[in-house]
This record gives structure tokens, C-alpha cells and sequence, in this order.
């Protein structure tokens, strides 16, 4: 490409772990590629990395590029839960942050910033209409899976494709995604789901005409049938996987990181000291708070099945009461698993030691463990966990699916056949050959020449106002 020197790009996001990690992966895409980077989110992301002691600097490292991080408010107190109340932190969000941002943009403009593009997350609709306010162009990075998009875009434009949304098992008919339940859908479009989160949807697709690009966190050649569908109605350019460099085998450029919680470096050592494809590794991520019924059901089964397991359990050191009795202290004695709050999870990923991934199938999850090519067991709970197990089990064929029994109960015995499944069972083999399959088409799509290097390219090209020598 021709020097991209002179560009410069404002990101906005929210300040959960979830929404961060993609967004600033993607900053440091286009950082390496010559592009100044500003990411901006609410200020309470600043709080909890500097009460983690984490830096908020970044280091690039042979790139003309920089990278740096701003706040603004978003009206509430630091110490609010905005997980446990979602709804007022929105509320207040987009009530407080259109003017913040604003004087935000103002004051890096005043001191010489000039942005040719705004990419914001797009759970915050009223962000392009900040970009229109200040005339910069827009364009949203999509944090979740293609098929994702277009169920949500299909659901907002054509309602008459989801008759009925109460039957779980109801048979769906949708443009490029074949073989599609009611179950699979985003919780976020039930009727069951809370007002606010289905207010999101109806507003996000109905400011995709403020939007001139939708960047997606995926890759062409794993969801090509969508994404094919969608190039009538609304082009996406799959410029993922957004993961580190270290999980594709390179070295990182840029130094920094986003992380809210500090890192149970120890994980690692241990997880060194463990025979190859033995471990089991257990996560449900940032926001998700897994039930003590949940809890004892895996403790009992992980015990049963005699493997060597890594589990991470948000705030463990202050749940020890909801594990089974004496479990803690005796895998403490005889080595046989470890429990953290928080862990490097690409780094996990990646341990020669792991041999499967029990996840809640949130989509950074899905993608870092698609790129490591790790089998998985599949637990989704809500949002578009649903969907990205479907596509893990039924469409990429690397895992099989965990479901509580009729009364909403995680058995013992379902945990053990799962984990047993994937390890051991006759499918087994199989499943590691589709995860290698498509570890290596996620890593080759951002080589020189592959679908999301290309795609990247072009959408520097246009924002920088320079021809495109791809042809996507």
C-alpha cells in the first residue's frame, strides 16, 4: 500500500472487556499499517486498569503509526455496577455521552487532530450522529459474528422471516444462514429479553444509513454464505480474526493492552507443568456470573473425570463457599487443577497443554479459540452466545453442545459427557481435524494476499482517499 501516514482515526467504544479487546485489536491492525489511532471510551475503563496497575500507554515498535487512549464521561460515579444494571447505565450513556464525546473530539481537534474516519462499537447508536456532527465520515466495527448481523438486520427489515419467536425448536428460513432455531437466535431479540436490549437492535440497524463501512471481526471464508448474503443489503468487510499477534504466531508491535483485571500469570506455570492435550479449560468470560448450582455441577464432574483443569471464575477468592466441600483444598494438595479470577486466555489458548475449551461462546472466544484450534464444549447463556454455538457444533464442527436439563439444572452427568465427547469420544478426531482446518484459514485470511488483509487495505485506501490496488 501507498503511506498512510497522515491518517488519522478516532474509535469509540464501551468500557466492557468484551467490547475493548476487538476494538483495540483492530487499532493495532492499523496502526502496523501506518494509521493514527485514538480509542476513546467511558472513563470508568480508566479506573479499573489503573486500580489493576495497568498501563494506559502504549509502545509501537517499527510503525510510523501511534496509538493512544482518551476518556469522557458517561454521567455515572465510577463505582456504579453498570453489568448488574445495564439499563440505567445505557440511559445515562446516551444521555450524558453525545455531549462528552463531543467536547472530546473538539479538544483533540483543537489540538491539531484531524480524524478522516470515526469507527465506533456498535452498541452505541448514537455515536455516528456525534461523527455527522462534527463531519467525519463513519463507519462501525461489528463485534460479533456475521450471522449475528444478519439475523439482526433481517429481524428490524423483514419481521413477517420470524413468525414466532415463543417456540424454541421453531424452524427459521433466512437469507444465507441454512438450518436455523429459534433457540439459536440472540436472546437479545426474545421476548423474554429485557426492553432496552431489544431497543438496541432497532436502533443500531437504523443508523446503518449514517454508516459508509461495517467492519466485521470475522473472516470471510468461515462465514461465506452470510456474507455473501448480506453484499445486496448492507457489504461487510471481514477483516478479522481480531486476535494478538502471538496466537498467529507473530510478534506483537504494539505494547499495551486494555485489560480491566489483572492476570493470574501463575495459570501459565502451571499449565507448563501439565502433559500435553490434557488440560481442561474452563471459562465463561467478563460479565457472566456463573451459579452455585452451575459451580458444584462442574466441581463434582471435573472430579469425576480425572483430567487436569484450569477454571476461571470471576471474584473466586470470595465464592470458596459455593464449591463442593474440601474440593478447593484437595486439588490445592494434590496439583490437580487450578481456580482464578482471571486469566491470559490467548495464552491459554495456545498451551500445548489444553485439550478442550469449556465456553460460554461469547464471540472473542469463539474466534481466539478457532485461530488456536482447540476443540470446545459450548455453554451459552445469552446474547449471541446461542448463535456462536451453533456455528461452533453444527457449522464448524468443533465442539459439542452443554444444555441444562427441563427444570434449567446443569447435571453432573451432562458436564462429563461433554468434556468426555470431545476428548475421548468417537467424534473426537475429527473435531481436532476441523479445528486445524480452520485455525489455518483464520490465520491465512490475514496474510499478504488473504481475505481480511485485503479487505483492511481497501478500507484504509478509502478512508485515506487513495485508489485501492485490491480488488476485494
Amino acid at each position: 500500500m501507498e503511506s498512510t501516514e497522515a491518517v488519522q482515526v478516532i474509535m469509540v467504544t464501551l468500557s466492557m472487556q468484551g467490547h475493548m479487546n476487538p476494538m483495540l485489536k483492530l487499532a493495532k491492525m492499523l496502526v502496523s499499517k501506518g494509521v493514527h489511532v485514538t480509542l476513546a471510551t467511558n472513563d470508568v475503563a480508566r479506573k479499573r486498569m489503573l486500580d489493576s496497575k495497568i498501563s494506559t500507554n502504549f509502545t509501537t515498535i517499527n510503525s510510523t503509526g501511534r496509538l493512544g487512549l482518551e476518556f469522557f464521561s458517561d454521567g455515572l460515579s465510577h463505582d456504579f455496577d453498570r453489568e448488574k444494571d445495564s439499563g440505567t447505565f445505557l440511559a445515562s450513556l446516551k444521555a450524558n455521552g453525545p455531549k462528552n464525546l463531543s467536547n472530546l473530539i473538539t479538544d483533540l481537534k483543537a489540538n491539531g487532530n484531524q480524524f478522516s474516519c470515526l469507527i465506533t462499537n456498535p452498541f452505541i447508536p448514537w455515536v455516528p450522529g456525534v461523527a455527522i456532527e462534527h463531519g467525519i465520515p463513519c463507519g462501525v466495527l461489528w463485534i460479533q459474528s456475521a450471522t449475528v448481523f444478519a439475523i439482526y438486520y433481517h429481524f428490524i427489515k423483514d419481521p413477517d422471516l420470524f413468525p414466532n419467536l415463543e417456540n424454541p425448536n421453531g424452524i427459521l428460513e433466512l437469507p444465507g444462514i441454512p438450518g436455523l432455531t429459534v433457540g439459536d437466535l440472540p436472546t437479545f431479540m426474545l421476548p423474554c429479553s429485557p426492553s432496552h436490549f431489544r431497543l438496541l437492535v432497532t436502533e443500531f440497524i437504523s443508523i446503518l444509513d449514517k454508516v459508509k463501512w461495517v467492519l466485521g471481526n470475522s473472516v470471510h471464508e468461515l462465514e461465506e454464505e452470510t456474507v455473501n448474503s448480506l453484499e445486496a443489503v448492507k457489504p461487510v468487510y471481514s477483516i478479522g480474526p481480531l486476535v494478538s499477534p502471538s496466537l498467529l504466531g507473530k510478534e506483537e508491535t504494539i505494547e499495551g493492552s486494555v485489560d480491566m483485571w489483572r492476570a493470574a500469570d501463575s495459570c501459565i506455570e502451571w499449565l507448563n507443568k501439565q502433559r500435553p492435550s490434557s488440560v481442561i479449560y474452563i471459562s465463561f468470560g467478563s460479565i457472566i456470573m456463573s451459579s452455585k448450582q452451575q459451580i458444584q455441577s462442574i466441581a463434582t464432574a471435573l472430579k469425576n473425570v480425572k483430567r487436569p483443569f484450569l477454571w476461571v471464575i470471576k471474584a473466586s477468592e470470595t465464592r470458596k463457599d459455593e464449591f463442593p466441600r474440601g474440593f478447593l483444598e484437595e486439588i490445592t494438595k494434590d496439583k490437580s487443577g487450578l481456580v482464578v479470577s482471571w486469566c491470559p486466555q490467548e495464552k491459554v489458548l495456545t498451551n500445548q497443554a489444553l485439550a478442550c475449551f469449556v465456553t460460554h461462546c461469547g464471540w472473542n472466544s469463539t474466534l481466539e479459540t478457532v485461530v488456536a484450534g482447540v476443540p470446545v464444549v459450548a455453554y451459552p447463556e445469552w446474547t449471541d452466545q446461542p448463535t456462536n454455538s451453533k456455528l461452533l457444533v453444527d457449522v464448524f464442527k468443533v465442539g459439542v453442545r452443554m444444555s441444562n436439563c427441563e427444570d434449567e439444572r446443569l447435571t453432573v452427568e451432562e458436564v462429563e459427557r461433554c468434556i468426555m465427547e470431545v476428548i475421548d469420544g468417537p467424534r473426537a478426531g475429527e473435531m481436532k481435524r476441523r479445528a486445524v482446518e480452520l485455525k489455518n484459514a483464520a490465520k491465512n485470511a490475514l496474510e499478504e494476499g488473504g481475505s481480511s488483509n485485503r479487505n483492511i487495505d481497501k478500507f484504509i485506501a478509502e478512508i485515506s482517499g487513495k485508489p485501492s490496488s485490491n480488488n476485494v
